[in-house]
């Protein structure tokens, strides 16, 4: 979230409650509709996604993040909802990242028992995170009660693995390319949208008040083209009447760079100064994408497999999701799998327990360390960066997007220190970002995906992404005669 951002501090408990029943301005010559949408996160920042559909009596959630960033996000995590959870009758998911599913222990905490809808790919991998989430949040809230570094006295988790565990029976699947009815003349459609294993867009269709039938599609993620792991984005063969559309890099187009050769220059030149690697990378999809490079490596002779570790539990239970679904497999892992398995446990070092992750950092051989988080926010990649960043043979490789107000984002804007568990931390290890990876779609393949829709919705919505990355897309997108997009804020509402 940039800086000058109107939405910095924002908090939604102040958003007037009038505010909520406000409608946005109707297009020329649409109808009104029964329905209304309620945006309540990821507008105008990239973290936080939730909004809130209604028709009478029936109302669901698509998506149900958590804020993840600097203090005044995380603030956001602790705010009542401004919908009654007892109320909701679903729940549907476009994929597992914590910023799309992390507030489904909280919400059913508060009284949600509907079905949490998501893909049979995606199931796995919202396990994961969930009960991690709970279980580092109380990590956390332990931690900060025994050093005495939170601004409370007794500092409690957001949630606990309990909550997760209640929320996770909740959760029911749902194929791609079929529609499930939600309640009588609603149902939903998931179709493939890259970026995670599972990940997907919603197509939504109720019957308007004038009888017809109108399709509301939430986009998710959009994943990138000609990227390996994963099968492309594949756009839905129905015109939407309205769009809600990710922008997290509606402002920039990915840099056209091997990302295999130039973490391997970085690894090469480290291991020659006697330094070691870390890589904080998302537990999901991220750590899979550099096993897959590092893999590559090892095809080719440059890598010791027994120098790399995959440090995150959570990761290496993701790996094991990622290598059982086949079907969801490009041709390029195909390919690869042939020679080197960079999804198989035994061809890299698995770091499961907290003494295998601490012998890390005592060990003298270089090494290549994959640990999440993937902003350096939390988990064990926090602990290597406290070694390694005072180590100038040592160097950071950032590999996907850095919110702001995140650690991963003071180093990659250069900060001579970051704070760690109350300690400031010099920064003499090199830092590298590793350009092209992000698992986003760039505002180049923005395009692609919405020119691969069978037809132009006659309404546009860009949410998750900063006010730069919004306006940029909406102009270009403006450009080639699509609808003038509006840029939503929390608690704006729309009628449908």
């Amino acid at each position: 979230m940039v800086a000058d951002s109107p939405w910095l501090g924002r908090r939604l408990v102040d958003c007037p409650r009038i505010r909520i029943t406000k409608l946005l301005t109707e297009l020329q010559g649409v109808n009104t509709f029964m329905g209304k949408v309620t945006f309540y996160g990821a507008c105008g920042c990239v973290t936080g996604s939730c909004t809130h559909l209604r028709w009478g009596d029936t109302q669901i959630l698509v998506d149900c993040g958590m804020y993840q960033g600097g203090a005044e996000l995380k603030k956001l995590n602790w705010d009542p909802f401004l919908f009654d959870p007892h109320e909701l009758q679903a729940v549907i998911l476009t994929h597992a990242h914590l910023d799309h599913t992390g507030l489904l222990p909280k919400l059913v905490s508060r009284g949600f028992s509907g079905p949490i809808y998501c893909t049979k790919p995606s199931k796995g991998l919202v396990s994961l995170i969930l009960l991690d989430a709970g279980k580092i949040q109380e990590e956390q809230a332990r931690y900060a009660r025994k050093k005495g570094y939170s601004q409370h006295q007794d500092p409690r988790p957001l949630y606990t693995s309990e909550d997760a565990k209640k929320a996770l029976k909740l959760v029911t699947t749902a194929p791609f390319d079929r529609d499930i009815e939600l309640a009588p003349g609603i149902r939903f459609r998931y179709s493939r949208a890259g970026h995670l294993l599972g990940a997907s867009n919603v197509s939504i269709t109720a019957k308007g008040s004038d009888g017809k039938r109108r399709t509301w599609l939430f986009s998710g993620d959009v994943g990138r083209y000609d990227v390996p792991i994963l099968k492309d984005p594949q756009a839905p063969d129905q015109v939407p009447d309205a769009l809600i559309l990710e922008s997290t890099y509606g402002d920039r187009v990915h840099r056209d760079t091997d990302p295999k050769e130039a973490l391997l220059k970085i690894i090469q030149d480290t291991f020659s100064r006697g330094g070691s690697v870390v890589i904080p990378a998302f537990a999901l999809g991220r750590s899979q994408e550099m096993l897959y490079y590092l893999a590559q490596m090892v095809r080719e002779g440059h890598v010791d497999p027994k120098s790399v570790f995959l440090d995150s539990p959570m990761a290496v239970k993701a790996t094991r999701v990622y290598d059982n679904a086949v079907g969801e497999h490009d041709e390029d892992l195909q390919e690869l799998d042939d020679h080197v398995d960079p999804l198989d446990s035994t061809v890299f070092q698995h770091c499961a327990t907290v003494n295998q992750s601490k012998a890390l950092n005592s060990r003298k051989k270089s090494s290549v360390i994959i640990s999440a988080s993937g902003m350096a926010t939390a988990g064990r990649v926090v602990h290597h960066l406290a070694h390694h960043l005072p180590d100038s043979r040592s160097s950071v490789v950032l590999v996907g997007y850095q919110a702001f107000g995140t650690r991963g984002r003071a180093l990659q804007d250069g900060a001579d220190t970051v704070s760690i568990h109350r300690r400031k931390i010099r920064v003499r290890a090199q830092i590298h970002t590793l350009h092209g990876l992000s698992a986003h779609a760039d505002r180049r393949e923005l395009l692609r995906w919405c020119e691969s829709l069978p037809g132009k919705p006659r309404r546009l919505f860009l949410n998750h992404g900063e006010e730069n990355g919004r306006k940029a897309l909406a102009a270009v997108l403006e450009e080639v005669d699509w609808p003038r997009a509006t840029l939503p804020w929390p608690g704006d509402s729309v009628s449908w």
